[in-house]
Order: C-alpha cells, then sequence, then structure tokens
C-alpha cells in the first residue's frame, strides 16, 4: 500500500513538472545571443555567411552534420557525420563538450558547463 501511494505521488509530480522540463529545455533566445558571443571568434550566423575558423551555424538545427559546402571539415567530423544530423541533443552533447561527440575534432572550445546556456543558445541557433 505505501508503495503504490509512492508510485502514484512519483507520476503524479513527474507528470505535475514535465511542462517545466520541457519549457526549461526551450530555452531564451535573447540569452542565448549573448553566450553566442563566445563563438563568434570562430563562427558566424548570418545567413550566407561567410565560414570562419568554423563553418557558419545560420540553420544549422536539423541540419545535416558537415554539410556545408566549401568548408574544410576535420577527419574526425568527415567520419562521423555519414548519415548525421544536428539534433537538439546533438547539440547538447556537442556544446556542453565537443570533445564527448568528437574526440578528434577540431574544436578548440572548451564546452559550455551551463544546461541553462546551453539551452538559450540552442534557442538562438533555432532562432537563426
Amino acid at each position: 500500500m505505501l508503495r503504490m501511494r509512492f508510485l502514484t505521488f512519483t507520476l503524479t509530480t513527474a507528470l505535475a513538472l514535465a511542462p517545466f522540463a520541457a519549457k526549461a529545455q526551450e530555452g531564451d533566445a535573447a540569452a542565448g545571443q549573448r553566450v553566442f558571443n563566445q563563438c563568434r571568434a570562430c563562427h558566424t550566423i548570418n545567413e550566407g555567411g561567410r565560414n570562419g575558423v568554423g563553418p557558419n551555424l545560420h540553420g544549422v538545427v536539423g541540419r545535416a552534420a558537415g554539410s556545408i559546402e566549401g568548408f574544410r571539415y576535420s577527419a574526425n567530423m568527415q567520419e562521423w557525420r555519414t548519415g548525421q544530423s544536428w539534433t537538439e541533443e546533438n547539440l547538447r552533447t556537442y556544446l556542453a563538450n565537443p570533445k564527448a561527440l568528437l574526440p578528434r575534432g577540431s574544436m578548440s572550445f572548451a564546452g559550455l558547463r551551463n544546461p541553462t546556456q546551453i539551452n538559450d543558445v540552442i534557442a538562438y541557433l533555432k532562432a537563426n
């Protein structure tokens, strides 16, 4: 009986908090723009913008990985990109620690440690 109450409480709590968890992962694009300033040394985000040290990130969310024409991707990215796309989950992993996704990749950025900042940057990338 006690176990059933606990399970009911846990399920009820999880269902009640689910909308807030989804909202937390949505992020704030305006805050993400400020965080993205760390990325501007290597990346542009304008439609039709140039590639820098890193590829242009306009429309990156949902785009096939390693697909910018004329950009010279690392060997590790060339190996990984087959059949891959920049889903929010792949971006979340990559933004937290690029070497966790592509251990031999050329991205020198150490990653964002704050999940809110990661969600905000993804919201900013989605908006562009």
